[in-house]
């Protein structure tokens, strides 16, 4: 019989690595036993129709996946040792317990924990107890792992005072351990800080600004992990989404919540959110981009879609069999602005506007001694004569056909944005080709985004209950607007580096972030300290910072190793690839990161030399384990070795200096084990 998760302090200790295996062994037996119980389920006759099976069908099948044991991933990665049973009373006579934390909770035959999630109360203390405050913790246990098996284990005494506080080598050989493939889940090294975002309550919004190598990103994924367990109901009632900047992100991302059990979080891109059924097929100019992201927009929209509402000039006159009933121009026009006062959506007004003259009719006919009822009532909201008022005074919206009339009618545009937006503003978003339909029309991200602010006005948006916000500061305003419609009733977590905004409408401040997400009592953290990025290669990206973001706290990365740094000046394409021949002799993922002009020129140097390559998001393997990035799709993306190639080009790349110092931080930042810097042109006089 296997070692329960939880057991005296007093158990036998004979060789402990033996003994801890042996617990893996039986933990792995144990969720095995678990998960051939859910597969022997039988459903046949406790569904009472075809649509219950199927969705329990459903549930069941994501319950098997989530009780895969994946053979390469440590089933439990700690240990702690409690001098008191968590939960009694501290007594004379109490005892401690023993509990394995892993990434989900696994329990023997009869019930009793071999494992416990990493997200349970009784866990907290793995990251958070210290020698300072030893949260009633004897022993720490990390465990080093190799292709899934235990081969070390390392332990602190936090309430020994003999033994001195010090710095924990597996913890730092996992932090720094080689990336091959997707993003990976970082339970086994979550830090006290980052632990005090990933467990805060669901009620509050969260903003994390955190420059390269600091863990947001997996923060803000573990942060909803946490969420599901602590909040598993609600939020599957309400749902979750994470959204990223691009889909090689979300591919690079994608694994890490069903590896901690957790499979039905959707995954989008706020291009995605706003579609609407529209062709987005065009692009913008810079300054038009900017225009039609200013929060400033969402006036002129709500001013376009209202001013469809006209007051009305004749009475309604319904007839019911031989008598007649009129409401009077003057009372339907008290409706109409009792409505427009109350502030709902155009849609949900204009579906009340019937019922409301209806209600008026009826009082009619109480004062003159009838007695009508609801089905009266809703049979004269259908009258002809009160369809035909609805359809005079508050007529239909297309969301899709306004935005294009704003865009394509510079008289209607100038009625709408008066004093909103200057003439000059309004000839920079203005179409300068006529368009027929809004099918034939190549609607850009931005119109995209006004399509869906457009719609809110007209019919409410739903919102779900947690969604996470990745790569923030590129965001426009109306850009966080459609993405605050999407959590009005529930939270946010806001991750990004204000450093790494690389769109012409970046945010400035995490503050004006929140407003425009509707969010301003959102809480904002920082972390400043950097578990991937080397020391010597965030010193020479920290260089500039006072150009792309004074004020900015610089990373201090706390990586023992400084990692491998060079500059070299390069005679063209073959030095570019005889150093990615280099860095692939280490083991591990290597990047070549260069301005996105140069990418087929590379692509074909690479293929010439015969070194195959991946694009971004792509998972590496064995044979090929080398991906090349363009500069615009680095963003997010780490790689154990990087070679950047043409720093200048980078910077030259983007519209204006400051937009391309910050695309180069990004590339320079990309490196979690050593990063090469060719270059045939000067450097950016900023890297001095």
């Amino acid at each position: 019989m296997s070692t329960p998760a939880h057991e005296p302090l007093d158990a036998p200790l004979s060789d402990p690595l033996s003994r801890e295996r042996a617990h893996l062994a039986g933990s792995r037996a144990a969720l095995r036993a678990m998960r051939e119980d859910v597969e022997s389920l039988d459903i046949s006759d406790v569904t009472a129709n075809w649509v219950n099976a199927e969705v329990l069908a459903r549930q069941i099948d994501e319950r098997i996946k989530a009780l895969a044991d994946l053979s390469d991933t440590p089933l439990f990665f700690g240990r702690l040792d409690y001098l008191h049973a968590p939960g009694a009373d501290q007594a004379e006579g109490a005892y401690g317990e023993r509990f394995y934390i892993g990434r989900r909770h696994v329990h023997d035959h009869d019930g009793d924990p071999m494992v416990i999630d990493w997200r349970a109360p009784v866990s907290q203390p793995f990251y958070r107890a210290s020698k300072k405050d030893p949260m009633d913790v004897a022993l720490r246990r990390r465990f080093g792992y190799t292709r899934g098996d235990i081969t070390a284990y390392e332990d602190e005494h936090l309430s020994d005072p003999a033994e001195a506080a010090r710095t924990s080598k597996l913890l730092q050989q996992e932090i720094e351990r080689p990336r091959v493939g997707p993003m990976r889940d970082i339970v086994a090294t979550i830090q006290p800080e980052q632990d005090e975002i990933v467990r805060s309550g669901l009620g509050g919004t969260v903003c994390v600004q955190g420059g390269p190598g600091t863990g947001k990103t997996a923060v803000g994924l573990h942060r909803v992990a946490y969420l599901l367990y602590a909040h598993r109901e609600r939020l599957a009632r309400t749902g979750t989404l994470v959204i990223g900047p691009n889909r090689s992100f979300l591919h690079y991302i994608e694994q890490v919540l069903p590896a901690l059990g957790e499979l039905t979080v959707q995954q989008a891109t706020v291009d995605d959110l706003v579609a609407n059924g529209v062709d987005v097929s065009g692009t913008d100019t810079a300054p038009a981009a900017v225009i039609k992201g200013d929060a400033r927009m969402a006036e002129v929209l709500r001013r376009a879609v209202y001013a469809h509402v006209t007051m009305p000039g004749e009475p309604v006159v319904v007839v019911r069999g031989s008598r007649r009933w009129r409401v009077p121009a003057y009372e339907l026009e008290g409706i109409v602005r009792e409505l427009l006062d109350r502030g709902i959506r155009y849609g949900a007004a204009r579906e009340a506007l019937p019922q409301r003259i209806a209600h008026a009719v009826l009082v009619q006919m109480e004062r003159s001694g009838e007695a009508p009822d609801d089905r009266v009532q809703d049979s004269v909201a259908r009258n002809a004569a009160v369809k035909a008022a609805v359809k005079q005074v508050w007529p239909p919206v297309d969301p899709a056909k306004l935005v294009l009339r704003l865009l394509t009618d510079a008289d209607f545009l100038a009625v709408h944005a008066d004093g909103i937006l200057t003439a000059d503003e309004q000839k920079t978003i203005v179409w300068a080709k006529a368009v027929r339909s809004v099918k034939s029309a190549k609607w850009s991200p931005a119109d995209a985004v006004l399509i869906d602010e457009t719609t809110d006005l007209v019919q409410r948006t739903h919102s779900l209950g947690h969604v996470v916000l990745d790569e923030a500061q590129d965001l426009s305003p109306m850009q966080y607007r459609a993405v605050g419609r999407r959590c009005t009733t529930g939270s946010a977590t806001v991750l990004g580096d204000l450093a790494q905004g690389t769109t012409p409408w970046a945010t400035r401040s995490w503050d004006e972030a929140l407003a425009h997400l509707g969010k301003s009592d959102g809480v904002i953290e920082e972390l400043t300290a950097g578990f991937r990025v080397p020391t010597d290669v965030i010193t020479y990206a920290s260089r500039l910072l006072p150009h792309i973001a004074p004020g900015l706290t610089p990373v201090a990365s706390v990586r023992e190793n400084p990692g491998f740094f060079a500059v070299r000046t390069s005679a063209g394409s073959a030095d570019v690839v005889a150093a990615c021949a280099e860095l692939l002799r280490n083991e591990g993922s290597t990047g070549l990161i260069a301005a996105d002009a140069r990418i087929p020129a590379l692509a074909e140097a690479l293929a010439a030399a015969g070194i195959g390559h991946l694009a971004p998001g792509e998972e590496t393997t064995e044979q090929t384990r080398l991906t090349l990035v363009p500069a615009s799709l680095a963003k997010g993306l780490e790689y154990d070795y990087v070679v950047l190639d043409e720093p200048q080009a980078v910077v030259d790349g983007e519209p204006d200096e400051r937009t391309g110092l910050r695309r180069l931080y990004v590339a320079l930042t990309r490196a979690v084990s050593g990063l090469i810097v060719t270059h045939t042109a000067p450097l950016p006089p900023q890297l001095a």
